[in-house]
């Protein structure tokens, strides 16, 4: 089991950096992990390595503008928050297909990289796909009034003035993870003003697309999580009405510590909530072996 780097190209050409780390046997399938909102791939790797040691190629990517896809300067950098889904991550998926044509494709999405599934995974052949900490980004869910408050001022008062201002959103000095592109905070403002978040966007047909999914869809919430409410991940997986989504809400207890947005991807979770998901994708592997087999 070893890993590589790759430059990975999006759909319209903009090379994406990303890491495959190669299963350890023989391979029962391909996952590509989609990640949150300014969280560099590495966040992702030690997990990677986790699915690699059980029989899984698995793709890490950073989306344009973060990490190993920023580009020298963020200074009015072109990229929208639907870039990340419409032209990255179907992109990403792309090149998992042809680099391994004859193995079950997966995907997992963190936080908006969730999104990018359910706007995109309707037109991938994938045997299933998993959400972790998938809300729709409307603040009305948070429980807490004082963060809600902090989300609001960020989302739609100083993110989008600093994206105005120098061209971009210094999210480190802000608790944001990564620098972010001006343009993806302006999206992701306009859509935390809307009731229904992107789903209210005529220019998007989120509804459409997350209506055509057909693939059996894996959800996990913690009950931890400020922001992935139960109530906020039902207002995102309602719109699946075309296939079977199983929710698994998990309790700090249940996981062995605290979670909350972030938590599920950190080692000291890989003997209480990584195993679970890595039985869900090897049977969702071998079911979709075994229909191509009885074909």
């Amino acid at each position: 089991m070893d890993s590589t780097l790759h430059t990975i190209p999006a759909t319209d050409g903009y090379p994406l950096g990303a890491m495959l780390w190669r299963a350890a046997g023989t391979p029962q399938g391909v996952v590509v992990m989609h990640p949150a909102t300014g969280v560099p791939q590495r966040i992702y790797q030690a997990f990677a390595k986790f699915l690699a040691e059980r029989g899984f190629h698995t793709i890490t990517y950073d989306y344009r503008g973060i990490g190993a896809s920023r580009p020298k300067s963020l200074r009015r950098f072109a990229a929208r928050m639907r870039d990340w889904a419409l032209l990255d991550a179907e992109g990403v998926m792309r090149w998992a297909r042809a680099r391994y044509p004859e193995l079950p494709q997966l995907a997992i999405g963190h936080s908006v990289g969730g999104h990018a599934i359910g706007l995109c995974c309707a037109d991938w052949d994938v045997a299933g796909v998993v959400q972790v900490a998938c809300h729709t980004g409307n603040s009305r869910f948070i429980r807490q009034r004082g963060e809600r408050w902090r989300v609001e001022l960020i989302l739609r008062g100083v993110g989008p003035l600093m994206a105005r201002l120098i061209g971009y959103v210094p999210g480190k000095r802000m608790g944001l993870g990564e620098d972010l592109p001006g343009g993806v905070a302006i999206e992701w403002g306009a859509w935390a003003g809307m009731q229904r978040y992107f789903f209210d966007d005529p220019t998007l047909g989120a509804i459409e697309r997350f209506n055509r999914v057909t693939h059996p869809v894996l959800v996990y919430g913690f009950d931890d999580d400020p922001w992935a409410t139960p109530a906020a991940i039902n207002a995102l997986t309602m719109h699946f009405t075309n296939t079977w989504v199983e929710r698994r809400q998990i309790t700090p207890a249940q996981a062995g510590g605290a979670v909350g947005h972030m938590g599920f991807f950190r080692s000291q979770f890989a003997t209480t909530l990584w195993p679970g998901l890595a039985d869900w994708l090897r049977e969702r592997a071998a079911a979709t072996r075994n229909e191509a087999e009885a074909a």
